[in-house]
């Protein structure tokens, strides 16, 4: 059985990614994939906290939650989709979400969105894959 890998594509000819992303993503050895619905910072409290560092690793809360359901976790991530409620939040989502990855290089999106929820600052979507 051939292992998963999960690995970064960059061509020489694009500028070199900034960050904790990847410009592709080649996959080898999966044998299953989990798409991970848009993730927002749910609180166990029910309420929504107002500053941005506080919702994203909530939100990135959410989505290892989900990974871990599956038996996955960060190294699994092949494609993550980012929605910011606002630009000002670039710099914060891109500290927090590279102390999350820990080096692990996905695939990655950002796009700056009217969130659903106006007190939701951002929402975050992925697919893993397990090999």
């Amino acid at each position: 059985m051939t292992s998963l890998s999960i690995s970064s594509l960059d061509p020489a000819f694009l500028p070199q990614a900034p960050g904790d992303y990847t410009h592709g993503t080649v996959i080898t050895g999966a044998r299953r994939m989990l798409f991970v619905s848009g993730q927002v910072p749910w609180a166990e409290n029910g309420k929504v906290p107002e500053d941005f560092d506080t919702q994203c690793r909530m939100t990135w809360r959410n989505v290892l939650a989900v990974l871990a359901e599956a038996g996955l976790g960060v190294r699994n991530l092949a494609k993550v989709t980012i929605y910011l409620a606002d630009r000002q939040y670039r710099e914060a989502n891109s500290r927090i979400r590279t102390e999350i990855l820990k080096g692990h290089t996905p695939a990655l999106t950002i796009i700056i969105a009217d969130i659903y929820d106006e007190a939701w600052l951002l929402e975050i979507e992925a697919i893993a894959l397990d090999g």
